[in-house]
């Protein structure tokens, strides 16, 4: 593979073409070019070339790819050739929908710990999962080997446990909660912020009437 630093839009991309060939193979299609790569995941063909000339040289001119090998070469890039699990902080409407969310297994994800400071939900279980107190995360992550964790909590809560889980080991965090947080720079963290993700549209939604 080659060195060279991959913007974050092209392993973006790359999890969306990784998608679609998924699709393609359940179909029984064998191989595909570029242009069709693209068609089917809304980008150019240029696009898909160039994000893959980052990983090395894949396909046969004039043929195209086969279906089958660039799944499996797209997985592993993206490191879900192998299954990854998770412990989320957040026992609330969000944390519930995020463990009943099916994409997460599809993609080699599972959360394998739940944890709330409410004693109220302390115990109680979200589908096979028991609701731990945070004293037990130490522990759940030693026994699973877990790197990831899920904060979904509110605002004024994210900041102590993203502390408490870099403390505890994770070197990754996925935050729900609209909330900048400081970690240290040897964590990988991404924020998913649905109310941006609203104003961009709303922004191209107003740009459209002026």
């Amino acid at each position: 593979m080659k060195t060279l630093k991959v913007p974050e839009a092209t392993i973006t991309r790359l999890s969306v073409y990784s998608r679609f060939l998924e699709q393609l193979d359940r179909r029984g299609i064998v191989t595909v070019s570029s242009g069709e790569i693209a068609k089917g995941v809304g980008a150019g063909p240029a696009q898909v070339r160039k994000d893959l000339a980052y990983f090395g040289e894949f396909g046969t001119r004039g043929v195209g790819y086969n279906v089958k090998d660039l799944m499996r070469y797209t997985l592993k890039i993206l490191g879900i050739d192998e299954s990854w699990p998770l412990v989320l902080v957040g026992a609330g409407n969000l944390g519930f929908a995020l463990c009943n969310y099916k994409g997460f297994n599809e993609r080699g994800f599972s959360v394998v710990g739940v944890f709330d400071n409410d004693i109220n939900k302390i115990g109680k279980k979200i589908l096979d999962l028991e609701v731990y107190p945070l004293e037990n995360m130490r522990e759940v992550i030693a026994r699973h080997n877990v790197k990831i964790g899920i904060i979904a909590v509110p605002s004024d809560a994210a900041q102590e446990v993203a502390g408490l889980m870099v403390k505890n080991g994770l070197q990754a965090i996925l935050n729900y909660a609209p909330v900048a947080i400081n970690v240290p720079e040897s964590i990988e963290i991404r924020n998913v912020d649905m109310s941006v993700k609203l104003e961009i549209l709303t922004f191209n939604l107003g740009k459209k009437d002026l």
